[in-house]
């Protein structure tokens, strides 16, 4: 069983950010929402501010993130339980500090468009029938 807190962080147009995973990673090249494993001594909101700080150079407060779902998807190797979050406010630019392919502000109606890892499809479909994220 894997843990892991992932954020929906959507900008001033209302765009989404989606970051693509690096190769030699499992599910390389697929795009996820940013996030990571929760380690044994954090919360899941601690993981994503410690998350988006190492790999992204973002800073979040955890007031900022809000609980949206969570996803329970078995992989054929492990079962992980993904927190998922929404955020609209950080501080810093996007910066890829841990070999992330690539990343992209992505409107909630192209949000499909991208290939995904199973576990994050659900949350697709619900960031895509949300009336509003704000």
């Amino acid at each position: 069983m894997i843990y892991v807190a992932a954020v929906a962080l959507t900008n001033q147009q209302g765009e989404i950010l989606l970051v693509q995973r690096p190769a030699g990673k499992q599910m390389a090249g697929l795009w996820e929402f940013p996030g990571g494993k929760i380690e044994s001594h954090e919360s899941p909101e601690q993981a994503l501010q410690r998350e988006l700080k190492e790999e992204l150079n973002l800073t979040v407060d955890l007031d900022d993130l809000v609980h949206l779902c969570f996803v329970s998807h078995p992989y054929p190797d492990f079962h992980l339980v993904m927190l998922i979050y929404t955020c609209h406010q950080w501080q810093g630019d996007v910066e890829m500090l841990e070999n992330q392919e690539d990343f992209a502000w992505v409107a909630r109606d192209d949000l499909k468009a991208y290939p995904m890892p199973p576990a994050d499809l659900p949350v697709v479909e619900i960031l895509c029938n949300l009336a509003s994220l704000r």
